[in-house]
């Protein structure tokens, strides 16, 4: 049970269609294949060479030799140390002698004896040579690991195929683009006006240098791209190399670093080889914080990575811009990054990729929307609305998700519905039809939801509702009210806080008034409403205690907005307690205003336990007849918008 809002969305959607796909499949069990292979060659040479060092000799028992003996086979025998070496007397089909080979297991006096009982005078001892065993040792154990060494090395060729000692290890994985590899222009990015603008100065000089040249400009050396997950930045580096019609070298950050020392170094390096070679080009790394983080302790040391950073900081002091040399990075978190990264001479720009404002998602509804079929109903400027806070790539999931719906209800082209339903599938889920509540749940997530949406209602600071519903939904909420800000606002007054504070815990005060109780349904509410007077006290400088001191600081900004308290321990504890008491002092509030409107509260929440979902229209219509207030017609409703605007 909660109430809906896309303020701090932190969808990611995929972003990066660089095809630096990794081999799957079949392909993933040939090394191991090989490798089993090397090791069977090894053990079969080994084994060979033992063979033919012995005399390529059949081994037989003590006993067996004994029994040849004494059967008159043996012709010939050679006493090496402990080991008897026996010619038999019948030949094989080549015509060549049998040898076997034995140990001795009697004294050597007693085996001379045996031998001349049984007849056999061709016998002698042969002393062993310490050089030669010595050596046979030495061949023994040495060829096998240079024989497994030829093999692996031959196998890292194959698996990397860029040659060099260890199969390339450290030559750069950079992949080189052009335009009609990428395909992206800067018409397929909405919503960044100022991005696009910032990065098509840099296009324009990759075009007509002379022009910057003449009055003494120098193109930048790199542009550092920032901003949250799923915002275009990965979008805008491509539609860069499109419109520049130029070699584009895309890697990911992580693509430097390797188990091995030295490795991401060498790959910089030959990146930046391979980029000279090319020039004019663009090369850009995503993710960019993955070796280039501060080498401060506070984030924890790592000589590879750092060896790696200090590298790329060398290569772009080295190279000359006017060859048309540009660097562009991305990354989420910026305030990890080294400070000698950021200087100016490195990353000259920084272009800020931000959530879209209204007018940006309208935008980006419409690039997304251009080739999918809607039919009259659909208001593009609604849903963009409905959504404030989402990024580029939660709209583009919405406008399919909402063609898909389409298809499902056999509709042939996308009406406002299924993009209504679209946006309520990407943030809280589909409907869970299998989940059915008893009549008492029903009734507690119907009053609850209602308590939210009256709160709201008797509000003035409050946005409007646009839905109610106790269907419940696949990612754990029971029901919802669904709420669509009249205009889109880039700040909030103190007032509106606390009438946030109010309507998120209207929800609990309404249960405690109707079933003087209270349920586990309300967890979610209590955490925004924490969250939200917290940062009243400790940021926003709205507490009668503390005045004006900061007490907080923003550790990602550009991520998940965590913050982490700036303050002592003591200081900390007084925080809590004027945390409980601005939320004690919103439920007192929220359940004085929901028990001197019973009747509104009753009335509601039985329409809604009957029809399960209400729109803000049904809900108003309600609260109205029941309060004795007129309906606006729609003439009074068109004055009063002219008169807002």
């Amino acid at each position: 049970m909660r109430r809906m809002k896309m303020e701090q969305n932190q969808n990611q959607g995929p972003q990066n269609n660089n095809d630096n796909n990794n081999n799957q499949g079949p392909k993933n069990k040939q090394p191991l294949l090989i490798l089993l292979i090397c090791v069977m060659v090894v053990m079969f040479v080994v084994n060979l060479l033992t063979m033919t060092m012995q005399g390529g000799s059949g081994k037989i028992k003590y006993s067996e030799f004994v029994d040849l003996l004494e059967q008159g086979k043996v012709q010939e025998v050679q006493i090496k140390g402990e080991t008897l070496r026996v010619t038999l007397k019948e030949q094989q089909r080549m015509g060549a002698k049998k040898e076997v080979y034995t140990v001795l297991s009697e004294d050597k006096t007693n085996l001379v004896k045996r031998l001349e009982r049984a007849g056999v005078d061709n016998y002698y001892t042969e002393q062993p040579n310490v050089v030669t065993e010595i050596l046979f040792s030495l061949i023994s154990l040495i060829l096998p690991i240079v024989l497994m060494f030829f093999l692996l090395n031959m196998l890292f060729r194959r698996m990397n195929k860029n040659g060099g000692m260890m199969g390339g290890v450290g030559k750069s994985k950079a992949k080189a683009y052009v335009q009609k590899e990428t395909g992206i222009t800067f018409k397929d990015v909405a919503g960044q006006d100022e991005a696009k603008e910032s990065l098509q100065e840099v296009v324009d000089f990759l075009h007509n240098p002379g022009k910057y040249t003449a009055i003494g400009a120098k193109l930048p050396k790199g542009a550092l791209l920032v901003g949250p997950p799923g915002t275009g930045k990965t979008l805008l580096a491509k539609a860069v190399a499109g419109e520049a019609h130029v070699p584009f070298f895309s890697l990911s950050g992580s693509d430097f670093v390797e188990m091995f020392v030295g490795v991401g170094a060498s790959r910089v390096r030959d990146l930046f080889e391979e980029a000279k070679k090319n020039a004019p080009c663009i090369i850009f790394i995503d993710e960019v914080d993955a070796i280039g983080k501060s080498r401060d302790s506070r984030y924890g040391g790592n000589d590879e990575r750092e060896q790696t950073l200090n590298q790329l900081l060398a290569e772009m002091d080295g190279f000359d811009t006017s060859k048309g040399l540009l660097i562009l990075a991305a990354t989420n978190r910026p305030e990890v990054l080294d400070p000698a990264l950021l200087r100016p001479g490195r990353f000259d720009r920084r272009v800020i990729v931000d959530r879209p404002d209204l007018k940006g998602r309208i935008s980006i509804l419409k690039v997304h929307a251009k080739n999918v079929s809607l039919d009259e109903t659909v208001d593009l400027e609604g849903i963009a609305l409905a959504t404030s806070g989402a990024v580029g790539s939660d709209l583009a999931n919405m406008v399919n998700e909402a063609a898909i719906l389409a298809v499902k209800n056999g509709r042939q082209a996308v009406s406002q519905k299924d993009l209504l339903e679209a946006v309520e599938v990407v943030l809280v889920g589909k409907e869970k039809k299998d989940r059915i509540l008893s009549k008492e749940e029903r009734k507690i997530v119907s009053y609850h939801e209602v308590g939210h949406a009256l709160v709201s209602a008797l509000q003035k600071d409050s946005e409007p509702v646009q839905k109610i519903t106790i269907v419940p939904r696949t990612m754990g909420a029971l029901g919802y009210v669904m709420h669509v800000p009249e205009e889109e606002k880039f700040l909030n007054t103190k007032k509106e806080l606390e009438a946030m504070l109010v309507g998120y815990l209207g929800g609990r005060a309404a249960e405690e008034i109707v079933f003087d109780t209270v349920t586990t349904g309300a967890a979610n509410d209590i955490e925004q409403a924490t969250k939200i007077a917290r940062a009243m006290i400790t940021q926003y400088g709205m507490s009668d205690r503390f005045g004006l001191m900061g007490l907080a600081e923003s550790q990602n900004q550009y991520l998940d907005g965590r913050t982490m308290l700036n303050c002592g321990d003591s200081t900390a504890t007084e925080i809590d307690h004027e945390v409980m008491k601005l939320l004690k002092k919103s439920y007192d509030e929220a359940k004085k205003l929901l028990s001197e409107n019973r009747e509104a509260l009753d009335k509601i929440a039985e329409f809604l336990i009957q029809k399960e979902t209400i729109t803000g229209k049904e809900f108003m219509k309600i609260f109205h007849e029941i309060k004795g207030i007129k309906e606006p017609t729609e003439e009074v409703a068109a004055v009063e918008a002219e008169i807002k605007e």
